[in-house]
């Protein structure tokens, strides 16, 4: 990706992401594409460009009650129509458990952009056009919904009834039960029973009639996809009626807890302060859109976490819709999403939150989405944490490394002498060993009936890199200042490299191991993208003839368009397509399907062993494309290792927005 000309709001001015009625008329297309908005704190708004809820994830208000936890859909949707003199036209498509699609609101929609990170609706109703946004307010759970009279000199009325739920938002509502109604001439309350969050929904100067009802079997396509439970049921309280003049608009205010401050007529133009501050923060003023959208797609993962009464920190979600926040994912996407797009503040307190759940050396992998303890069963989160650390360095704050220190000195005691889950230095090689029956500790972690797909019990070759790479880090920062204590872990990084060159390379193969010391006391010489980080993590371990003996067999086998196959297509255990059953899904998790964030760790080891940093950037460059398919403006978890590579998984996931950031960053 070169550099081009712009200005500071390129995409809210000249969107990345745009498209007519060859794609908003075609309803596999638009349900093909999502879009998404945050607010800070694991909340968001989400659904399909052609307005069908597909995903028990969609909806208009997803509150995190416990932020970034306790995720609870309160607005689902809304059933929308225009009324224009004796015609009616819907605004909604919704699709019923009969499979029958009504209304198709989508036949009326004319365009579709993504202003910066602004879904933006034009549909058109004969002469006239009516635009429709969503947005949501930052570090509040309030979302707004506007419609616009944007041509024409009729009027247009509107009829708006808000599809209400209260649920976690991995469930699904079954219908039936009565919520509480505080009613308004303009607003409505509701509270699903007592003790619950309540949250009021409001149109200023609009008029709401109550008249509550249920609709009935709403169908989740997508979850029948999956295998999953696809029916739904929504509660509606009344309808909003409002008129829009010429020019006029008029603003649905959906709110949990204390709305902002702010006006509804004025938070539009907030939100799109925020954003154009967000692009002239990280300095892309004059990058390509493509590297602006990115810019402004970092921003939706970094949210804030409560860590005690009153107190909170800051912490990185790993993917929308269903991620919560994970260690592992939190450290490898915290350089690209904090420190690339120049908010070191930022990056500083994530450093600061996670150091506060250290224990028995190791960060925790997940925090479960209903607020309850960490879980720690990963070997590598914490093994990212140094790297974290050595990248934010680079800012000189001495005040928090020196603070860290001590703990980062801690973690690597626990690891010589052992810790969970059977991960310890083996003393005759000075490699770490890992992993016991029942669990997954690499990024590998798919689980099938309580046992790992891709266990890879053992000495896994990226956790040994990384381990050769967080002591090598350890000691540069004990060396800087003075401290005599480096040179102990020099000498265990000198011992983790020399084992790692003499049991890790396959020359027969010309690749390198991906586990050693299994328990059947054999290595497994799957060829696997996780030895890419011998190449790509800043001390070398391999000898220039191995590295690029390395990367081309990694290219040949393992390289798509828009990320690496987990797994070379030439195993038999290979899945070249992603789908199914839960079961089938994470049989295929790792066994094939390719992974975005691969192809940061790519470009950065193809540009160090063949120092062509031009080439390196191409590989970034079919993002662009992606970037207007499913996840619209950002990055997706996964997808189908076989052509064309079909989009998976969650449809914006941090480390595949941070990688690209963090190495167009360091190519650039």
């Amino acid at each position: 990706m070169g550099v081009s000309a712009g200005c500071t709001a390129g995409v809210l001015e000249a969107p990345l992401v745009s498209f007519g009625r060859e794609v908003c008329g075609d309803l596999a297309a638009g349900l093909r594409r999502e879009w998404l908005v945050t607010n800070g704190l694991g909340g968001y708004a989400s659904g399909t460009l052609a307005g069908v809820g597909t995903r028990r994830y969609h909806g208009l208000l997803v509150a995190a009650l416990t932020p970034p936890a306790v995720r609870t859909v309160l607005v689902a949707g809304l059933d929308d129509w225009a009324i224009v003199g004796d015609t009616r036209f819907p605004l909604c498509s919704h699709e019923w458990a009969s499979g029958a699609l009504m209304p198709e609101g989508y036949r009326w929609l004319e365009a579709f952009e993504l202003r910066g990170q602004l879904p933006v609706w034009t549909f058109a109703l004969d002469e006239l056009r009516l635009e429709r946004r969503v947005w949501m307010a930052q570090e509040s759970n309030t979302a707004y919904v506007s419609y616009r009279h944007a041509r024409g000199s009729r009027a247009i009325a509107l009829e708006l009834r808000p599809l209400c739920t209260y649920r976690d938002f991995h469930t699904l509502t079954q219908g039936g039960w009565t919520p509480g109604l505080a009613v308004e001439p303009d607003a409505v309350t509701l509270t699903a029973w007592p003790g619950a969050q309540p949250y009021r929904l409001d149109l200023a100067t609009g008029r709401f009639q109550s008249a509550p009802d249920w609709y009935w079997g709403f169908r989740r396509r997508a979850e029948t996809e999956r295998g999953l439970d696809d029916r739904e049921d929504l509660f509606v309280p009344g309808v909003f009626f409002a008129t829009l003049g010429p020019g006029q608009e008029q603003i649905l205010v959906l709110s949990a807890g204390e709305p902002p401050a702010v006006e509804p007529d004025q938070a539009l133009a907030v939100e799109r302060a925020r954003q154009e501050a967000l692009l002239r923060r990280a300095g892309v003023e004059a990058a390509p859109r493509v590297i602006q959208q990115l810019v402004l797609a970092a921003d939706q993962f970094l949210v804030k976490r409560q860590i005690g009464s009153g107190q909170s920190g800051r912490t990185i979600i790993a993917g929308y819709h269903w991620f919560g926040d994970w260690g592992r994912d939190t450290m490898i996407s915290l350089p690209g999403l904090a420190l690339a797009t120049g908010r070191p503040e930022e990056a500083a307190d994530v450093l600061d939150t996670y150091a506060r759940y250290l224990s028995q050396g190791m960060l925790p992998n997940r925090f479960p989405d209903d607020g309850a303890e960490p879980e720690y069963n990963s070997v590598d989160a914490t093994l990212w944490l140094f790297q974290a650390v050595r990248q934010y360095a680079v800012t000189g704050d001495r005040e928090l490394i020196d603070r860290l220190i001590p703990l980062l000195r801690d973690v690597i005691e626990w690891h010589c002498r052992g810790t969970r889950h059977g991960i310890a230095l083996d003393p005759a090689d000075g490699l770490l060993r890992a992993g016991e029956d029942g669990y997954a500790l690499t990024w590998m972690d798919a689980r099938i009936d309580g046992k790992g797909c891709t266990a890879r019990i053992g000495k896994p070759v990226e956790i040994n890199a990384l381990w050769h790479a967080t002591l090598r880090t350890l000691a540069a920062l004990l060396a800087e200042r003075g401290d005599p204590a480096a040179a102990r872990y020099t000498a265990l990084a000198e011992q983790a490299a020399a084992s790692f060159r003499a049991r890790f390379w396959k020359p027969e193969l010309g690749y390198l191991a991906d586990v050693v010391d299994t328990p059947e006391g054999s290595d497994d010489v799957s060829l696997r993208p996780n030895q890419l980080l011998a190449l790509s993590l800043p001390y070398p371990l391999l000898a220039p003839e191995q590295a690029r003996a390395v990367l081309k067999t990694v290219g040949q086998h393992l390289l798509t368009s828009y990320g690496l196959r987990s797994l070379a297509p030439s195993d038999p255990r290979y899945h070249g397509a992603y789908g199914g059953s839960q079961r089938e899904r994470d049989g295929a998790y790792h066994q094939g399907t390719a992974w975005t964030w691969l192809l940061g760790p790519y470009a950065e080891a193809y540009a160090r062993v063949t120092g062509d940093r031009s080439t390196a950037r191409s590989l970034l460059q079919p993002l662009a494309h992606h970037l207007c398919d499913a996840g619209l403006g950002t990055v997706s978890e996964i997808l189908d290792g076989d052509p064309p590579h079909t989009p998976r998984g969650c449809i914006a996931q941090a480390w595949g927005v941070a990688e690209a950031l963090r190495v167009w960053r360091a190519l650039t």
